[in-house]
């Protein structure tokens, strides 16, 4: 009797315990550049590099070869276990920005540059 009763406690305990995991918080943890929708907005075709890294800040990475290829990057896995991931390339073509790939729309006016 006294095996079956402490086999009992060791079973409760061990439900109630796995009960209790949902109650921990756990953070949300970003890497990289944040980018939101409208900050891609506000790029231009012909913009310099300075004006660019001031719009979105330093790139994450930039290939050591060509100077003309900045990568941007921004993940962030939540406390719940979902994970969001956005990338963005910008070329650059004799110093002004000439093209913009990746997770974001680019707007209306990228193709008019800002001197006009």
């Amino acid at each position: 009797m006294n095996v079956v009763a402490k086999w009992l406690i060791i079973l409760s305990s061990v439900i109630t315990l796995t009960a209790c995991s949902s109650w921990i918080y756990r953070i949300d943890i970003p890497q990289g550049n944040y980018m939101e929708q409208r900050d891609i907005d506000k790029l231009r075709v012909q913009m310099s590099k300075e004006q660019v890294r001031f719009v979105l800040g330093n790139p994450v990475a930039q290939n050591s070869f060509d100077d003309n290829v900045w990568h941007y990057y921004y993940a962030i896995q939540y406390g719940n276990g979902n994970k969001m991931e956005r990338a963005l390339v910008v070329h650059f073509d004799e110093g002004r920005l000439s093209k913009v790939e990746g997770d974001f729309e680019l707007s209306e006016e990228f193709n008019t540059p800002l001197d006009n």
